[in-house]
């Protein structure tokens, strides 16, 4: 075993965060094109993939989905709101709860969003068995 060295440590090249924040920044940039005509952030677009999955979910039900806490939904569900896409409310049975629902208009996206995924993918250069590896070893991370 090699003994630890922190100038080695603490080479840009030698992390793993960085190719994984770069590549990050990277890919949502590349949703840029087909979202800020339409208004939207790569948060909302996001947060609209969970709803057209299962509508009716509360803050806290999609910020475990997308790994994001309600300080950072909060403020983008009221502009999705303000926008028309979705319609907040306390939920009946726990008033500390608030659940989140599409609206028609947020429905709607989904059909003006279908092709984004396949823009998208062609941007990336990794082959079907890479992207799968890759998809996978990152959800090994995301889920410990």
């Amino acid at each position: 075993m090699t003994p630890y060295d922190p100038d080695k440590a603490l080479k840009l090249d030698n992390q793993l965060c960085f190719p994984l924040y770069a590549a990050a920044r990277k890919i949502v940039g590349a949703y840029t094109p087909y979202l800020k005509p339409l208004g939207l952030t790569y948060t909302q677009y996001i947060t609209f993939m969970v709803l057209w999955e299962q509508d009716g979910l509360t803050v806290g039900e999609i910020g475990n989905r997308l790994h994001l806490d309600n300080g950072t939904l909060t403020p983008m569900l009221k502009k999705m709101e303000k926008q028309g896409y979705v319609n907040r409310h306390r939920d009946p049975d726990d008033e500390r709860r608030v659940v989140v629902d599409l609206t028609d208009l947020g429905r709607e996206m989904k059909a003006k969003l279908a092709d984004v995924p396949l823009k998208v993918g062609r941007c990336v250069p990794l082959d079907s068995d890479e992207a799968q590896t890759l998809y996978r070893l990152l959800y090994k991370i995301l889920d410990t």
